[in-house]
């Protein structure tokens, strides 16, 4: 086990708790020690969340170790009963809980609970939190959904959506608008707002729509094998994907794919005179496989990014992962380290990130600007208003908030280069009074810019390496100083970094202005 600061994916028993949260009617007993129950604290603060999770935890301490803790269990799971009436309950234990081996789901069936009590089986120390989602809606489907007929109108369910997913929400409600433009109507949307009676009458729609193959694909399959409803592949994010999206639809049913897009101004807003200088701006992409691959493909053929490097965190959809990375020429990062993805960051320079809340805190350290596209999130991601990432109007979305950070670091970098403007630095007073700008006037003492020294030793101990003197430091000439301010904070580092190296590699001592653009002009070739 490693420990670490921030880990994109809990355990998956806060998988099966997003399931859980997300229904009405379930409750999940949760075998677990005391410390667990902060596991609340992601829904009622996060998502804000107007009631806690329907989870009931056994919370035994150390000194329950020496005793009975399987009556603990089972005293737990008949007073959750009593108290909550649910129609069906979900058991299961936490990693501490594993350890026990209590045996949950035996223990629930030996108080023979007048509902359906659905065991767990979540290997906390192999997997971790998407599969602990994707197994217990998968679990829950398998012991409640079964074939029935099909309604008279064309219907479909919609499977994925949880508590705490990215956009989840509002990509349910626009997702069944597309639908009913095509004349199909919703099912049973799950597991989010569902009930356990819902999914007992999922086997009357007539396809199934999988929007998050990470909390939906095993549900997906188990109502293909038997309900024999066929589900859909293509996620509708952006443009392409949600015309793909309605014309696998439409081969499904056969309906026409055709639908009303006079609300879609991503195409024209990309494509305008506004959006020019955005093109070939090079990003970094990472998050869940889903968002990440769909996310590339919205950057390098609806925006005009080029995408210099992108991964995901979720192990099992790595192969899917690197075949998109190959269609873009580069090599997928496969990792759930943000230390690795952070590295590479720094290795790519790109000029915008796409990605988690993570790569958010990587972007303000490395002063790059970022986009959050995939969970995990933190609060500013659930916004009170409608902000889907799917269908069309999603793609509008997705491109104001792509789009935003880089119009707001180049704002930020014009204020900045026209700091020590004889009108525009800060001494002079607004400037639309008039006649109140004074000349700056610099401190005698002002010295040149000195960039962070090297690791004690460390250059001694290159040159004893290779035999060669000590090399003289380059340090920056006070013009050069004020050329680099001008360069967009989001490739200075970039440009400092190849200056120093191409004066280094010369014996340059001095950088000045003239080699600020040799520089320039040699990594340019």
């Amino acid at each position: 086990m490693k420990l670490t600061l921030w880990t994109y994916e809990g355990p998956p028993h806060v998988g099966a708790m997003r399931v859980a949260t997300g229904m009405k009617g379930l409750h999940y007993v949760l075998h677990a020690p005391q410390g667990d129950t902060y596991a609340d604290l992601l829904f009622t603060m996060i998502e804000r969340r107007n009631h806690r999770p329907p989870v009931t935890y056994t919370t035994f301490q150390a000194r329950d170790l020496g005793g009975d803790t399987a009556n603990l269990f089972k005293d737990a799971a008949r007073d959750a009963y009593a108290r909550f009436q649910p129609e069906a309950m979900i058991v299961g234990a936490s990693c501490t809980a594993e350890l026990i081996q209590d045996d949950p789901g035996g223990l629930t069936e030996a108080l023979g609970l007048p509902i359906p009590v659905i065991p767990l089986d979540l290997p906390s120390y192999q997997r971790k939190e998407n599969f602990g989602a994707d197994e217990t809606f998968h679990q829950i489907v398998r012991h409640l959904a079964k074939p029935m007929p099909r309604t008279a109108n064309i219907t479909c369910n919609i499977l994925g959506a949880t508590a705490l997913g990215f956009r989840h929400r509002d990509d349910v409600a626009e997702v069944t608008k597309l639908l009913s433009l095509m004349g199909i109507t919703v099912n049973v949307a799950a597991p989010l707002d569902a009930r356990p009676s819902d999914i007992a009458r999922m086997g009357q729609a007539h396809f199934n729509v999988l929007l998050y193959p990470e909390t939906g694909e095993g549900a997906a399959r188990q109502l293909e094998r038997t309900c024999n409803q066929p589900w859909t592949k293509t996620v509708p994010l952006g443009v392409g994907a949600t015309r793909d999206f309605l014309h696998e639809v439409a081969a499904l049913t056969g309906l026409s794919p055709t639908v009303d897009e006079s609300a879609l101004r991503l195409p024209w807003w990309s494509a305008s005179v506004d959006s020019t200088y955005l093109t070939g701006k090079r990003v970094f992409i990472f998050g869940d496989a889903t968002h990440a691959i769909a996310a590339a493909r919205i950057a390098a053929t609806e925006i005009g990014f080029q995408v210099v490097g992108m991964g995901c965190f979720n192990r099992e959809f790595a192969r899917p992962m690197r075949a998109a990375a190959k269609a873009h020429g580069i090599e997928a990062l496969i990792t759930d380290d943000y230390l690795e993805v952070e590295a590479e960051i720094e290795r790519l320079q790109p000029e915008l990130i796409l990605g988690t809340q993570m790569e958010r805190h990587i972007g303000k350290r490395l002063g790059i600007p970022c986009a959050v596209i995939s969970s995990p999130v933190h609060v500013q991601d659930f916004p009170a208003r409608y902000s889907p990432q799917m269908g069309f109007e999603g793609a509008n979305v997705i491109f104001d908030t792509w789009i935003h950070p880089l119009v707001m670091g180049l704002e930020e970098h014009l204020l900045t280069m026209f700091r020590e403007d004889f009108e525009f630095h800060d001494a002079a007073g607004p400037s639309h009074h008039g006649a109140k700008a004074v000349a700056r006037v610099e401190p005698e003492d002002a010295g040149g810019f000195t960039p962070p020294a090297p690791p004690v030793g460390y250059l001694e101990t290159e040159n004893a390496k290779s035999g060669a003197a000590p090399a003289a430091e380059p340090f920056w000439a006070d013009a050069a100083e004020r050329e680099l301010k001008k360069i967009p904070f989001f490739v200075r580092g970039k440009a400092k970094r190849n200056t120093e190296k191409y004066a280094a590699d010369r014996g340059v001592t001095e950088i000045n202005v003239e080699t600020l653009y040799e520089a320039k002009a040699h990594y340019a070739r």
